[in-house]
């Protein structure tokens, strides 16, 4: 079977990410409108983290602004008139939402491993400026690491595409330079995200001198955090990285049947990772509970209010691969 984007059904992505990408923009706008509310009103009730949380529902309102362009872009069948410059800036916010989120995120759980295991030596030590310091080298870091990406060509004349990824002129490069991203941005973290909670797991099952309420909110963020990683970010860097490969391969005459069910899936991984923006406000559930409630009632009145979207679209046939 010879590869190509033009050997399956192109019309998937918009019959797929324009209800998503709408659903996402509504729940987004409203939890973390919501969310960042009620944190700055119980902002001292709730320590040191609130700086991390505060900075990723920042991270998640940056990339909920470019989301109507992007509705707009395959709404109109991947045609992109907002110019070139725009583009790039659209795909630049998308990444530092994504690792803002999950640089922020494993603050979070490091502040809480360091809470809970070692709270006698952090006890004081730990202040709102080292907060504010670390969450500002978050994002410089996360703003160096996304640099790279707006020199890779992203618009295409002859079709007026805004792209994700790059041309095929620059794949070869942009698939090393997606691959160290991948490592450094989401594999590192990752891994000491799993060792904080792993290790704080095994400390509040050893322990029964630590507070009901702070386990159950352990617990709870751990369980946030992983669905996380489930739902949105391992299956995007999985399947973005396997797509890059399948077009290297493919233009080097090499192709195999699986290219096309990695191009449904990278379609698919890009509107889950989207989600985040409307998940990351889950977060705010492990400092209130009363906040969770509410927040949890505004969501489902929110998914109510854009079921008729997908309803729509439920006539559309099902993807057929050529």
């Amino acid at each position: 079977m010879n590869y190509s984007n033009n050997s399956v059904d192109r019309e998937f992505t918009t019959r797929f990410l324009v209800p998503v990408y709408s659903s996402v923009l509504i729940i987004g706008l409203l939890a973390n409108g919501w969310g960042l509310k009620s944190l700055l009103q119980n902002w001292n009730k709730l320590g040191n983290v609130n700086v991390f949380v505060l900075n990723l529902g920042l991270a998640d309102i940056l990339h909920l602004l470019t989301l109507p362009f992007l509705i707009a872009y395959y709404a109109m069948d991947r045609r992109w008139i907002f110019g070139d410059a725009f583009c790039k800036i659209t795909r630049f916010c998308f990444s530092l939402n994504l690792y803002g989120s999950i640089g922020f995120l494993t603050c979070i759980s490091v502040y809480r491993y360091l809470a809970i295991v070692h709270p006698m030596r952090v006890m004081g030590r730990i202040t709102v400026t080292h907060t504010v310091a670390i969450s500002v080298m978050v994002w410089l870091l996360v703003s160096v690491q996304s640099l790279p990406n707006i020199f890779f060509t992203k618009t295409l004349e002859n079709t007026k595409e805004c792209l994700d990824t790059t041309d095929k002129n620059h794949l070869e490069r942009y698939l090393e330079y997606s691959l160290g991203w991948t490592l450094t941005g989401f594999c590192i973290p990752f891994l000491i995200t799993l060792g904080c909670y792993g290790h704080v797991i095994v400390i509040i099952c050893k322990s029964n001198s630590i507070d009901k309420v702070l386990k159950q909110r352990s617990l709870k963020l751990l369980f946030i955090t992983i669905l996380l990683f489930s739902v949105c970010y391992i299956p995007h860097h999985v399947f973005k990285n396997l797509n890059l490969l399948s077009r290297v391969l493919s233009m080097n005459n090499i192709n195999y049947g699986w290219f096309n069910g990695v191009y449904i899936a990278r379609q698919i991984s890009r509107g889950l990772v989207s989600m985040n923006s409307a998940l990351n406000p889950l977060v705010y559930l492990h400092g209130n509970e009363n906040t969770g409630a509410q927040l949890m009632q505004l969501l489902q009145r929110a998914w109510q209010a854009v079921m008729p979207l997908f309803n729509r679209r439920s006539h559309v046939p099902v993807v057929q691969i050529i």
